[in-house]
């Protein structure tokens, strides 16, 4: 049988890609995580891992446990909930910003299931505008969003500097009024980028807009313009464009904000989850 605290490790070291992230996370010293991957490889007689000196990666057989390891630990949570009677039970509906989907919400959300298998989701995505409305209105309990710099709304989960990126930049600087993928009013990009243009006296063209980043990610890979993200959140297939091309950009920060009156045991939990796995990745 397969020791569950040894899964637990191995599935750590997969999420921070780091032997000592993945320690700090379980609350364990790095030797024993170390200890733990090499009695689990040594039981199914598979490399699980491959090390270099940058980050560890899943082997071919790595891959193929990870899942396996996945569902067993959401099964053990399953029962240590249905067993437990101070676990977290009901709904929380959590907004969060477009951007920050596509690129790291699968990891901070998926300890958090796992951990908490009787509280229920229900994930809305839009603008980090369109969420705060939402939210005023009642109908998000917790926002994870961008905020302009000196917004005080919320608790600071990060900060980040905002890049122009375009997949053949010398051609798009090239042509004339500068062609911008964006995202509709109320964006906080697009204010931010359309202000750093007005300020520097650039023209500019608006030649696709579109709510989806999916969208926005699909025009700028075709060449039709330059699209401006979190340099951390920048889609393969673009290309930052260099310094002193284009204005300097605000930095944005990314931000935790409660509804009143929202059920503060699970909007904790889930806060404490997303700060720390957000800063573990960033860190990684």
């Amino acid at each position: 049988m397969l020791d569950l605290s040894q899964l637990r490790s191995f599935v750590a070291v997969e999420q921070m890609g780091s032997f000592t992230l993945a320690a700090e996370r379980l609350g364990l010293g790095q030797s024993t995580v170390s200890q733990h991957i090499q009695r689990l490889e040594a039981a199914l007689g598979r490399r699980l891992l491959a090390r270099d000196t940058h980050k560890v990666m899943l082997t071919g057989d790595g891959e193929a446990l990870l899942s396996h390891a996945r569902a067993m630990l959401s099964i053990e949570g399953q029962v240590q909930s249905l067993f437990k009677s101070h676990s977290l039970r009901g709904s929380l509906r959590l907004g969060v910003s477009e951007d920050f989907v596509t690129s790291q919400l699968p990891a901070v959300l998926e300890d958090f299931v796992r951990s908490h298998p009787s509280v229920d989701l229900e994930l809305t995505v839009a603008l980090s505008g369109v969420l705060y409305e939402m939210q005023d209105n009642g109908e998000i309990d917790l926002v994870l969003a961008k905020r302009r710099l000196g917004d005080a709304r919320g608790k600071l989960v990060y900060r980040e500097p905002l890049v122009w990126l375009a997949r053949d930049p010398e051609r798009v600087l090239a042509s004339g009024p500068l062609p911008l993928i964006a995202f509709p009013p109320p964006s906080v990009t697009r204010v931010i980028a359309l202000e750093a243009l007005g300020r520097n006296g650039v023209p500019w063209r608006i030649v696709c807009t579109c709510g989806s980043l999916s969208g926005l990610t699909a025009a700028a890979r075709a060449g039709m313009g330059v699209l401006v993200q979190p340099r951390s959140m920048a889609p393969s297939g673009l290309k930052e464009i260099p310094a002193g091309k284009l204005p300097v950009l605000e930095d944005v920060e990314f931000v935790l904000v409660p509804r009143k009156g929202a059920d503060q045991a699970l909007v904790s939990a889930l806060s404490e989850d997303i700060l720390q796995k957000v800063r573990g990745l960033r860190s990684a």
